[in-house]
């Protein structure tokens, strides 16, 4: 069993920026690469981006430049650095470890004036 929590969301305004932090407990050996998803309302849930366990990092074209990815292995939490938010970035923001049938219950993140 893994429990993810993530955390950071909030309102901003577009331009603004967000830390989301995913704090990982429980069985978190087997987990290896991690991804950031995202579902806006009538949408499907989308990967925004993934780091493998050597650190390497791939990005949905849209977000490209504006999101970073990162770990902290001490701490069991992943991150995802948001800069340069637009309104079409709204959605709740979930982590998964990729391939796993695990899923937290996600932050949400309105980008709006």
């Amino acid at each position: 069993q893994v429990q993810l929590v993530e955390s950071g969301g909030g309102l901003v305004q577009p331009g603004g920026s967000l830390r989301l932090s995913c704090a990982a407990s429980g069985s978190i050996f087997s987990i290896n690469n991690m991804g950031w998803y995202r579902q806006a309302p009538g949408n499907q849930r989308e990967l925004v981006a993934a780091i493998t366990s050597g650190g390497s990092t791939n990005y949905r074209d849209s977000v490209k430049g504006r999101f970073t990815i990162s770990t902290d292995s001490a701490k069991n939490t992943l991150y995802l650095q948001m800069d340069s938010l637009k309104p079409e970035d709204t959605a709740v923001y979930y982590c998964h470890p990729l391939g796993s049938i695990y899923w937290g219950k996600g932050t949400r993140v309105t980008v709006s004036s």
